[in-house]
């Protein structure tokens, strides 16, 4: 109890040094944007003075606030149907040193800073409208028109920085939406990137007028959640992601990046799932590579070429999951029609397959939809699934018949490792548990145990839990991790490790200087120190005051003895295990 007591105070400890280290990297950022000067990959903007945070399940919303409240922060509200609170730093504090702090606590499941994100967007190259209608022909949607159309009951959720519902190819089109940025019913075109995303998965077709889409019956929601500059927040992508659920949706599209990494958007995508709808989002068009694992909450869309190449400016990574045609000739915010560039242009595309889905069946499950499109993709690349290309290029025509006919059969299981602890390792305490969970379509939830109780559940990728030794008897016990798919496939993995509880503590004992020696100047007090588990560090002490600590063998802690009065003084050295046992060494008696 009193190792866990220590734990926490350090943490808090922590928690309250970055509440008062006066560091602001989001003023530090808008320095350097005024004054000039680069600005780094990881000072990408953020909302200063702001932290989303997301307890365990095991611990309760006023339990929570309790906990907030005792580190000095106040709270803001919390993200609907996400458990996700927004937490206001008071002026001075370092949001990303807070953040990572309130992370390491093992009641909580995620922190992070509310980061700004950009529209996934490029400059339109009029050289791409002689041929507006090549992104149709090549996912083969005028073959999957011949079944449907889309349906008026499925609505497509846009996302973005508004939309014009004046525009003769979307006025029919449109549902009641919401601005989630300025909380109002006003949902129109800011900037005109909101306008040309809706076009390009919904707008009216077959009219004789303007432009065809990809799902002509599907209805248009559109949610604004981005200024009119078309940067938006984590936060306001969660709230819009949950009220576009809580309004009907099936599907969402937000052609913002990067969003794979955060937590807050992944439990707001979760919260859009189990309402049955997918999420999709662009990859982004800075020509990166993204080296974070799949996130089985989204559908990441990369942008491909007439001829069926990756567009050079599309980010590529482990998060891709389909591509589709990134140029379009689109509506715009104008009432009139342009071209658009970019992955904010193929992820619509995926969009709009993705309505076709549920419009010719409705009662097809977000996995089920997500499973069929990655199996009727045209694939690309190498063989299989790839980080440029993911499971490839989108085909409405194939898609749309297998939807139409038996759901695909989904056989092969989660592939399952424990990479934390190690196999045989010796753990004691509360302990840090990680399982790695990967699958062919995505997997929906992560169990683990102990001896066949089980631990917790995780649903977000890293899958990590907290294994509490304390209650645990001596010796080798069983921890196994169960990934499941949305077909009900189980992955399995065990690990045995050794549990135990030190009670011994370590042995001491200073080896120079030697009894009634004399010391002058800068010396180094050496020390012979063992334990049958190992020492953590060894202090040293003088006529009872701490001098100096060192805590790597052979431990030898430095002494000016400059500082003490001439005549005889008294050293002794206290020695530490990782489990918190402790020992003095025998006293020795020198003078100066």
């Amino acid at each position: 109890m009193k190792r866990v007591l220590g734990v926490s105070f350090l943490m808090c400890m922590m928690l309250l040094l970055a509440l008062t280290f006066p560091v602001n990297r989001a003023r530090a950022q808008k320095d350097r944007r005024i004054h000039g000067g680069p600005v780094r990959p990881e000072e990408e903007p953020f909302v200063p003075g702001r932290v989303l945070v997301r307890f365990r399940e095991n611990v309760g919303l006023d339990h929570a606030r309790q906990i907030v409240a005792a580190l000095g922060v106040r709270e803001d509200g919390v993200l609907p149907a996400t458990g996700v609170l927004v937490l206001s730093l008071p002026e001075q504090a370092d949001e990303a040193a807070f953040a990572n702090a309130l992370a390491s606590r093992p009641d909580v499941e995620f922190a992070e800073l509310d980061r700004i994100v950009k529209a996934a967007d490029i400059t339109p190259n009029d050289p791409w409208f002689v041929n507006w209608e090549w992104h149709l022909r090549r996912i083969a949607a005028p073959t999957a028109w011949t079944t449907t159309t889309g349906k008026e009951t499925v609505i497509i959720a846009i996302l973005d920085m508004g939309i014009n519902g004046n525009h003769e190819d979307l006025s029919s089109k449109m549902v009641p939406g919401w601005n989630v940025y300025n909380n109002t019913s006003d949902t129109g075109d800011t900037g005109g990137h909101g306008t040309t995303v809706a076009g390009t998965a919904a707008a009216i077709s077959n009219n004789g007028t303007g432009v065809a889409s990809v799902c002509w019956g599907c209805k248009i929601m559109p949610v604004r959640i981005s200024d009119s500059t078309g940067s938006a927040t984590y936060s306001s992508i969660a709230n819009g992601l949950t009220w576009a659920a809580n309004h009907g949706a099936r599907v969402a599209n937000i052609s913002y990046a990067p969003l794979n990494n955060s937590s807050t958007v992944t439990t707001a995508a979760n919260y859009f799932r189990s309402k049955g709808g997918v999420v999709t989002v662009a990859a982004g068009n800075e020509g990166t590579f993204d080296s974070s694992s799949n996130n089985p909450s989204m559908i990441t869309v990369t942008a491909t070429t007439s001829s069926d190449q990756l567009y050079a400016w599309s980010n590529t990574g482990n998060t891709i999951d389909l591509c589709a045609p990134g140029n379009v000739y689109t509506t715009d915010m104008s009432g009139g029609y342009s071209a658009g560039g970019g992955t904010s242009y193929s992820a619509p595309i995926v969009a709009g397959v993705a309505g076709l889905l549920f419009s010719i069946n409705p009662n097809l499950t977000p996995d089920q939809v997500e499973n069929i499109l990655k199996s009727s993709a045209d694939d690309l690349g190498p063989s299989g699934p790839d980080s440029s290309f993911g499971f490839g290029r989108v085909n409405a025509a194939r898609a749309v018949d297998m939807a139409g006919g038996p759901a695909p059969v989904d056989a092969t299981p989660p592939s399952v490792a424990i990479t934390s602890p190690q196999m045989n390792s010796a753990i004691t305490g509360l302990v840090s548990a990680s399982v790695l969970a990967t699958d062919n379509v995505g997997v929906t939830s992560v169990t683990l145990s102990v001896d066949g109780t089980l631990i917790g559940t995780d649903v977000i990728a890293p899958y990590t839990f907290i294994v509490d030794t304390t209650t645990m008897a001596d010796g080798t016990h069983i921890i196994a991790a169960n990934a499941t798919d949305a077909a009900g496939n189980i992955g399995y993995a065990s690990i045995a490790v050794n549990v135990f509880l030190d009670t011994v503590s370590p042995t001491v004992t200073i080896t120079s200087p030697t009894e009634g020696s004399k010391v002058s100047g800068n010396i180094s007090v050496s020390v012979k120190a063992t334990d049958n588990v190992s020492v953590s560090r060894v202090e040293l002490y003088v006529d009872g005051a701490l001098q100096s600590t060192s805590t790597v063998s052979p431990f030898s802690t430095p002494w000016n003895t400059r500082k003490v009065k001439t005549g005889t003084h008294t050293i002794q050295c206290k020695a530490y295990d990782s489990f918190g046992n402790l020992a003095w060494s025998p006293a020795v008696r020198v003078s100066k």
